[in-house]
């Protein structure tokens, strides 16, 4: 929420904004319910970064109904890694998205027992991961869901993406900021190992949790949340 005013005051003070507007602002806490229904606005600095709003919600909600447990759930941008070892110092239970940096072995498994198919739209890939003994958390289960829908459309990134690099490589366009372009001093290429890879994940989306709910209950829980508070 931004003010019309020419100096910040300690509270309303400039900070990021999707808008890109500079003038001071206050930041909006806002927790709810499995169905979305608002449980409690709290405000913060302007300057103060979401990430760091979260834990500070969550626990003065819990104080004023002693709550012995809440289940945090949030998608990955949301999520720093500080806030993730907050949310399990604090013994919560929890729904937390997660980048996927590399092919998870159940869906790589899935595609070369499957050449050439489509992922089941809606298809969940569940993967236990145990706490080592010196880990410092809890057992945790990952679950990777296939949506037909967003692989359509990342598929449709990464082909723009690698025509644009084909061209840079071949110097009929500039060479911009682009993830396919590999370059080894002055040789550029089009990196095809990582094209794979994106083409192998797309349309796969991450969470993980401490076995809250039945994985069923994790998605219609991670979609009303997404419906109120993230893009479509």
């Amino acid at each position: 929420m931004y003010f019309e005013a020419d100096q910040g005051d300690g509270f309303r003070e400039p900070g990021f904004s999707r808008e890109r507007r500079l003038e001071p602002q206050i930041t909006i806490g806002l927790l709810t319910g499995q169905d979305g229904f608002p449980l409690m606005v709290s405000a913060f600095e302007g300057n103060r970064a979401e990430t760091k709003t979260m834990l500070p919600v969550i626990e003065k909600f819990m104080a004023a109904h002693q709550l012995p447990d809440v289940t945090v759930v949030a998608d990955a941008g949301m999520i720093s890694e500080a806030n993730q070892e907050a949310i399990e110092a604090a013994g919560l239970s929890f729904i937390l998205g997660m980048k996927i940096p590399d092919v998870p072995y159940q869906v790589g498994q899935w595609r070369r027992e499957h050449p050439g198919e489509e992922i089941p739209d809606g298809h969940v890939f569940v993967q236990p991961w145990p706490a080592g003994p010196s880990s410092g958390r809890r057992d945790q289960r990952i679950y990777y869901q296939y949506k037909a829908e967003r692989a359509r459309r990342t598929l449709r990134g990464i082909d723009e993406q690698v025509a644009k690099a084909a061209k840079a490589v071949a110097g009929l366009a500039p060479v911009k900021r682009n993830r396919f372009i590999a370059l080894d001093g002055a040789v550029k290429s089009v990196n095809r190992e990582l094209e794979a890879k994106a083409r192998t994940l797309a349309g796969i989306k991450g969470y993980a949790d401490v076995g809250v709910m039945p994985t069923g209950g994790v998605f219609r829980l991670v979609g009303a949340v997404r419906g109120l508070v993230l893009p479509a």
